[in-house]
Parts: structure tokens; C-alpha cells; sequence
């Protein structure tokens, strides 16, 4: 009796350590220039989540949904212990509570104050790829080609020069797939892939609104349509994740197996081709007078001393 009250409550430990594990994640990849995959490394479970999401698999999936055949439930059994669900579950419900707190605030924030949010973002993607470039090697040309590749793409993307095909929930599957695919890679962040795709505020806002919407049903103060018009989009956006992860993130670790270097150096290419994409969002609220150039670069500051501060505390971010 008393082996199974002490495991039980380990195992109560186990699942609120782990969602705090997805709070601290889902915080990261809100902000963009600190990676939810960096996270990972340095609370120790990278290894671990990058099994778990490997091992979501549409054959396990099967095998788990045929459980009901009494024949099929050890190999069902079998199929949820390789997906780890009791790991990414909690996991992934820690990431939703930080995702969904920061969104509220980005959506006020983006009206109110845009020059401090997105000065401040500006910041924080630009320490970033300092903070990963220097620990990466720059020793031969074609690591300053892969580098000057994922630079020049982002700064294309940021530009408009290049979009993403399709308009309206089309973008926003896309968006998720490519988003939440980056969430997992050390170094990049998920809502960086947003802000450069000019997605960030938008899925943020439609996050706020959905999250506020639902309250407002429950309480009996709201209606069906004002939660189905932000959650179709949000429902979207998770469909569009889930199928990055098993499609885009396999693809960019299959890279980083054959050629980790090459690859993490495109991948910090495009953090650095990013770093002028929130510029678009302050334009759009303010005209360029030198007092909101002044106030952005101050941010910017700001926000750039916050994660050389953070990579301090950690000792140093390794992306990979």
C-alpha cells in the first residue's frame, strides 16, 4: 500500500514537472529569438521530445485506434508507450496555458504599445543569432554560403518578395506547419517563423479572442459564432502543426543527421535574415519620425540585453 501512495505520488510530480517543462517551452517559443528547442536542451528532455514527436507516427496512430479488437490492445498498449503520451501531453497542455497567457498580452500590446512589443522582438532576434552564430564554425565557404542563404530567404520572406502561396486559412495551415515544425529545432523559434510570414499578431489575436470567446459561452454571455469564427482559424493552425510535425520537422532533422553544421548555419541564417520583419509592424502604426526610430532602437536594446543575459545565466546556448 505504501509503494503504491509513494508512486502515485511521484507519478503526480512527474506529470507537474513536466507541465512546467511545457510552460517554460511555451513561453520561449511565444517570444520570438528564444527557441522552446533550446529550452529543452537545457532542462535536460530534448532528447526525449525529439523521440516522442518522432514516434507520432499515422501507423501508430492506427494501432492505437484498433485497440478495441481484444487481439490488437497489446500492440495498441505497445503504440502509446513509443508515442510517450503521458510525456507529451502534459508537455503540450503547458505549452497551450503559455501560449494562450502571452497571446492576451501580445494582442493588447500590439495595439497599445507596438514600438516597445516590437522594438523589444527586434532585440531579442538579433542577440539571438549573435548568441548562435558564435557558437558555430565558420571555417569553409560553404559555411558562409548556407549561413548567407538562410539570411538572404528570411530577408527575402520579410520583404514580400517571397510569400507563401495562398491567402486566408490556406496561409494559416501553412504557417502552422512551419511554425510549430520550428518550435521543436534548437535555435529557432516558432512565433520568429510567424513574425517573418507576417502571421504573429493575427494568430495571436484570433488565440486571445478564441480563449475569450469560449469564457464568455460558458458563462452564458457569449454565442456558438463568436466562438467559431477565431476558432476556426486556431483549429487550422493546430492541424497545419500537426502535420509539419510529421512531415517538415522529420525533413529538417533528416538535414541536421546528414549535415548538422550546413544546416543549424542555414537555420540561424534565417534568424539573422529576420531581425528587421517587425519593422513592418510598427510601420503600419506609426510614421518613421526620428522619435520612433529613437524609441525602437532603445527597445531593441533592451530586448537584445535580456537574452545576452539569459545566455549568460544559462552558461551559453547550444543550438544542437
Amino acid at each position: 500500500m505504501g509503494y503504491n501512495v509513494d508512486q502515485g505520488i511521484g507519478d503526480r510530480l512527474a506529470l507537474l514537472r513536466t507541465y512546467c517543462y511545457g510552460l517554460c517551452m511555451g513561453i520561449a517559443d511565444a517570444l520570438p529569438g528564444i527557441s522552446g528547442g533550446t529550452v529543452a536542451l537545457l532542462l535536460g528532455f530534448y532528447s526525449r521530445l525529439i523521440t516522442a514527436v518522432t514516434a507520432l507516427t499515422p501507423g501508430r496512430a492506427l494501432e492505437v485506434l484498433r485497440g478495441y479488437d481484444p487481439d490488437r490492445r497489446d500492440r495498441a498498449r505497445e503504440a502509446l508507450l513509443e508515442m510517450d503520451l503521458q510525456f507529451l501531453l502534459p508537455l503540450g497542455i503547458g505549452m497551450v496555458t503559455a501560449v494562450a497567457l502571452i497571446g492576451s498580452a501580445v494582442s493588447a500590446l500590439s495595439e497599445s504599445q507596438p514600438i516597445a512589443l516590437f522594438g523589444f522582438f527586434i532585440g531579442l532576434i538579433a542577440a539571438s543569432a549573435v548568441v548562435l552564430f558564435r557558437s558555430l564554425p565558420f571555417s569553409t565557404t560553404r559555411h558562409l554560403l548556407a549561413a548567407g542563404a538562410g539570411t538572404a530567404l528570411a530577408l527575402l520572406v520579410a520583404s514580400n518578395v517571397l510569400q507563401l502561396p495562398g491567402t486566408g486559412l490556406v496561409l494559416i495551415f501553412l504557417s502552422g506547419a512551419l511554425a510549430i515544425s520550428a518550435m521543436i529545432l534548437p535555435g529557432v523559434s516558432g512565433s520568429l517563423i510567424l513574425i517573418l510570414l507576417g502571421q504573429y499578431v493575427v494568430m495571436m489575436t484570433e488565440l486571445s479572442d478564441f480563449i475569450t470567446a469560449i469564457g464568455q459561452f460558458v458563462s452564458g454571455a457569449g454565442s456558438v459564432e463568436a466562438v467559431f469564427d477565431p476558432g476556426t482559424s486556431v483549429v487550422v493552425f493546430v492541424i497545419g502543426g500537426l502535420v509539419g510535425l510529421v512531415t517538415i520537422a522529420r525533413v529538417v532533422r533528416a538535414a541536421l543527421d546528414w549535415q548538422r553544421d550546413l544546416t543549424l548555419l542555414f537555420l540561424v541564417g534565417l534568424i539573422a535574415g529576420s531581425v528587421p520583419a517587425p519593422l513592418h509592424n510598427i510601420g503600419e502604426a506609426h510614421a518613421w519620425t526620428s522619435e520612433v526610430i529613437g524609441f525602437t532602437l532603445a527597445w531593441a536594446v533592451l530586448g537584445a540585453l535580456v537574452l545576452f543575459a539569459l545566455d549568460a545565466l544559462a552558461g551559453g546556448f547550444d543550438p544542437e
